[in-house]
C-alpha cells in the first residue's frame, strides 16, 4: 500500500496565508475551485481543506493524520491530538492573538465577578463556560454565529468573548476590553498514532522543520555591498548579522564584498549609515528559508 500523509489545511481566513506560506516552504497547493481537495506537489502527501474551528476533530479522530489549526480551537473542542509546533502567522500580523472578553463603552461590567448572571456571545462556547465555571461565575453563554461584536451594541448580550489581533474591530464598535482570556496561534498537530507511524512522523517533522524556516526568513532580507578595505572594519562593526559576515575580496581590487543577513526592521536605518561610511553597491534580497 502506497504510503500517504493526509494533511488537513484550514479554510477561511488562514487559507492564503497558510498557502502561501507552504509555498515559501517548497510545497505548492493548487486549490481547484469549489473542491475541497486540492492538488499538492508531493506525492507523499493528500491536502484536504476543512474549517479550522473542526480541524482538532478530524485529526484526533484519525480523518486526517495532520493538519493546521489554531490553539483556541484545539482547546474548546478538548481534542487529544500531539501538537507538533507552534507557526506564528496570520492574515494580519505575525503576533498571536487573543480571545478577550468585552463589553460596552460604558458598562458597569469592571471584573469577572460583575458578570454574575450576565449573557455572553461567543463563538468559543465550551471554552467560555468551562472558563467562567472554573472560577466559579454563573453567566449564560450562548453560540454567536458572527458579527459578536454588534451583540454588545445591540443589546443582544451583556459581554463577548471575541479573537482579536489589532483590536481595531473592539474599538470601532466602541467597546471595552476587560480580561485577556487566552493567546493563539497556529498549531501543527498530528494524530497520535499517525505520530507512532515512521514515515508519517518523518514527514509531519520535515513539514515542521521547512514551515518554521520559512517563516523565520519572512523576518529577514540578505544585504550585499562593496566596501573598500581601508573602511572594513568601521562598516563591519555596525552590522548586525546571524553570525559572523561573509568576506571575499574583489577580483583585482582593494575591494571587499561583505554579505550578511539581518532583521528587516533594522534595513532601513541601516543602509544609509553604510552609505555614510563608505560602502557601495548595496543590493537587498529576500530570502525563502533560514535554517
Amino acid at each position: 500500500m502506497e504510503n500517504k500523509l493526509k494533511l488537513g489545511v484550514p479554510k477561511g481566513s488562514l487559507q492564503n496565508a497558510t498557502i502561501e506560506l507552504f509555498k515559501r516552504s517548497g510545497w505548492k497547493i493548487n486549490v481547484n475551485g469549489r473542491s475541497y481537495f486540492p492538488d499538492i506537489n508531493d506525492p507523499e502527501i493528500e491536502c484536504a481543506i476543512c474549517r479550522a474551528q473542526e480541524m482538532s476533530i478530524y485529526v484526533e479522530s484519525g480523518t486526517l493524520d495532520a493538519g493546521l489549526t489554531g490553539k483556541d480551537w484545539i482547546a474548546e473542542n478538548q481534542s487529544d491530538v500531539h501538537v507538533v509546533t507552534d507557526l506564528i502567522y496570520s492574515k494580519v500580523s505575525s503576533r498571536p492573538a487573543r480571545w478577550i472578553l468585552a463589553v460596552a463603552g460604558d458598562s458597569p461590567v469592571r471584573k469577572l465577578e460583575d458578570l454574575q448572571g450576565k449573557k455572553i456571545a461567543t463563538e468559543m462556547v465550551g471554552f467560555t463556560k468551562r472558563y467562567f465555571a472554573e472560577r466559579n461565575i454563573d453567566v449564560e453563554v450562548e453560540f454567536s454565529w458572527g458579527a459578536t461584536e454588534a451583540k454588545v451594541v445591540s443589546g443582544l448580550a451583556d459581554a463577548i468573548v471575541e479573537v482579536t489581533e489589532t483590536e481595531s474591530t473592539i474599538r470601532a464598535h466602541g467597546l471595552r476590553i476587560v480580561k485577556e482570556l487566552m493567546q493563539t496561534n497556529t498549531q501543527l498537530i498530528a494524530n497520535r498514532k499517525a505520530w507512532e507511524d515512521p514515515f508519517k512522523k518523518a514527514k509531519i517533522k520535515q513539514l515542521a522543520l521547512l514551515l518554521h524556516s520559512a517563516l523565520v526568513a519572512e523576518k529577514l532580507v540578505g544585504l550585499k555591498m562593496n566596501v573598500p578595505e581601508e573602511k572594513a572594519d568601521d562598516i563591519i562593526s555596525i552590522l548586525p548579522s546571524l553570525n559572523a559576515p561573509t568576506i571575499s575580496h574583489l577580483y583585482k581590487s582593494s575591494w571587499l564584498s561583505v554579505e550578511i543577513v539581518v532583521d528587516v526592521s533594522v534595513v532601513r536605518d541601516l543602509i544609509p549609515k553604510i552609505l555614510e561610511k563608505g560602502g557601495e553597491g548595496i543590493i537587498e534580497y529576500p530570502l525563502n528559508k533560514v535554517l
